[in-house]
């Protein structure tokens, strides 16, 4: 039997409404925030927050909510991103070629990125029920993940940490642990780490008995990092540069001034002796 209320009918109602939810998770999905999707549905913000998280009712009975997928936050459109990461009008352009069919290198040379920035975003930013990329929802997966600090990849506990353990046991260098973990597990993007992210894991912050294990656990040695500038580049002897002979003023020159002196050094042979001067 259907109902009808104000010469509409109860079915129809529903059907209206059932539609307007599922256009609202279509928004969602498409990068709207939560206030855009729901004025372009015309509901309120109160009903889509209801529609996403459900709600208990009076009689006890609970409604579950409609969208459970939703794990990005939104973006802030006052933050300043630098040019190096992909824009939304990028995006929204590497969407439109890739559905006109063409190639990832095709749509790198239209950006002017590189192949495997284009590749990377179409990869990691497809959406996981269809495959398809929809350029908002990349948008706001990438924002996601750009704050900082964030958790360390190697920690106790995982797969990946029990692995280069048992390889620096073993005295394999980080470099051999990052390329044999391509090797082994070529189709698990969760075993990966490159050597820096290992050497990382293994100079942080040890202390007592574990700095020890670290002197143990690498080939040279070291508990304690070495500066790659150390002993490579020339370091300059004085914090101000010295002013040369020929740059000095003339009222020096007229020996009209005291207070003014000339230094200078003596070196003997194999510099085993050395002699300095001071001349006002």
């Amino acid at each position: 039997m259907a109902y009808e209320f104000g010469g509409v009918q109860y079915g129809k109602l529903r059907d209206m409404q059932e539609a307007r939810r599922a256009r609202y998770v279509q928004l969602l999905e498409e990068g709207l925030n939560f206030t855009q999707a729901a004025h372009a549905v015309g509901v309120s913000k109160r009903t889509g927050k209801v529609w996403r998280n459900g709600r208990t009712r009076s009689n006890g009975r609970n409604e579950r909510p409609l969208v459970d997928w939703y794990g990005g936050r939104v973006k802030d459109s006052t933050i300043t991103v630098s040019s190096r990461y992909l824009s939304i009008d990028e995006r929204i352009e590497i969407a439109d070629l890739s559905r006109s069919g063409t190639s990832v290198r095709g749509i790198a040379r239209r950006l002017g990125r590189s192949a495997s920035t284009v590749s990377r975003e179409l990869r990691r930013n497809a959406h996981p029920a269809d495959g398809g990329y929809r350029p908002h929802r990349a948008d706001q997966l990438a924002a996601s993940r750009r704050p900082r600090p964030k958790r360390r990849k190697i920690r106790p506990g995982t797969d990946l940490y029990a692995y280069v353990a048992a390889g620096l046991k073993r005295h394999w260098s980080p470099e051999q642990i990052s390329n044999r973990l391509v090797r082994e597990y070529p189709d698990n993007d969760h075993m990966r780490a490159c050597h820096e992210t290992i050497y990382q894991a293994v100079y942080v912050q040890p202390r007592g008995e574990l700095r020890r294990q670290v002197g143990n656990a690498l080939r040279k040695g070291r508990a304690v990092r070495r500066s790659r500038s150390d002993g490579q580049s020339r370091r300059p002897r004085f914090r101000e540069p010295m002013v040369m002979i020929s740059e000095r003023p003339a009222q020096i020159e007229d020996r009209a001034v005291p207070g003014h002196w000339e230094g200078d050094l003596i070196c003997g042979t194999s510099n085993k002796s050395a002699i300095g001067t001071l001349v006002e």
